[in-house]
């Protein structure tokens, strides 16, 4: 049975890797699937292969740091198909930096994508759901959990994102809406982003940080993006009905060891 037929699922930031793998696993279980990314463009050649499979998606435009751009995108969903039922706040930047050589640009720039963007859809998405329901899925990071010399203004957004879920789940359950709130917190995983860290950084200093997250994860690889989407697809569906401020760490043991 497919678990969200005749359901509505927003992803931010999806155009490829844990996102765009959650979005192809959503529209497979039945989903209307709308695909955001900061540029529309990359967005839209994502859905191409759905699209061609028969699969319920479309695409749009979404810079998750401008307010109104969120009121613009849900608008447009509830005018369309009359709800909302799934937001997964998914889009995240990084770069390196330790808390002595980080910029306030780069400081400014991951709070503003991975904490207000994060804190704006909710804020959005409860204005649609409360009445009749829905999911929240926030990805937060490992990052979120432990620290990290050299990510400090991502160790910094990802924990931000970690305890905003978990007000925002109290606040809905006390509310009296039903709506449940929860984080996912991955490991290091083959994205874009994390080859972007790497590149950012000279070649010997990419390559002994390579050696060394490797050698902080028990099953000793990275995560592919679909393992880390279908625990993201679990936490959005009725399965994990029980579930709110909940945070779902996938990591291959990094936390555990």
């Amino acid at each position: 049975m497919k678990r969200f037929e005749g359901r509505v699922v927003l992803l931010t930031g999806a155009a490829r890797g844990i996102g765009g793998a959650a979005a192809e696993l959503f529209a497979r279980e039945g989903a209307r699937v709308v695909v955001t990314d900061y540029d529309r463009a990359d967005a839209q050649a994502s859905i191409a292969p759905l699209l061609a499979a028969g699969l319920a998606v479309e695409a749009e435009g979404l810079d998750v740091t401008q307010e109104a751009a969120w009121a613009g995108v849900i608008d447009r969903i509830i005018a369309r198909h009359g709800r909302l039922d799934v937001l997964v706040n998914n889009a995240g930047v990084g770069w390196a930096g330790t808390a002595e050589d980080c910029t306030l640009d780069v400081w400014r720039a991951t709070m503003a994508v991975n904490m207000e963007g994060v804190f704006l859809g909710t804020r959005k998405a409860i204005e649609v759901m409360k009445a009749h329901g829905g999911s929240i899925v926030n990805v937060a990071s490992i990052a979120g959990n432990v620290g990290e010399p050299l990510l400090a203004a991502y160790n910094a957004s990802k924990g931000g994102v970690r305890i905003f879920t978990k007000a925002a789940a109290l606040h809905c359950a006390q509310s009296g809406y039903p709506i449940r709130v929860n984080s996912l917190h991955p490991g290091y995983t083959v994205t874009k982003l994390v080859n972007s860290l790497m590149e950012s950084m000279p070649a010997d200093e990419a390559e002994a940080y390579t050696k060394h997250v490797l050698g902080l994860i028990p099953m000793g690889r990275l995560a592919d993006p679909m393992e880390i989407a279908r625990p993201l697809v679990f936490l959005a569906s009725d399965d994990a009905s029980y579930m709110t401020g909940s945070e779902l760490v996938v990591d291959g043991g990094y936390i555990a060891a």
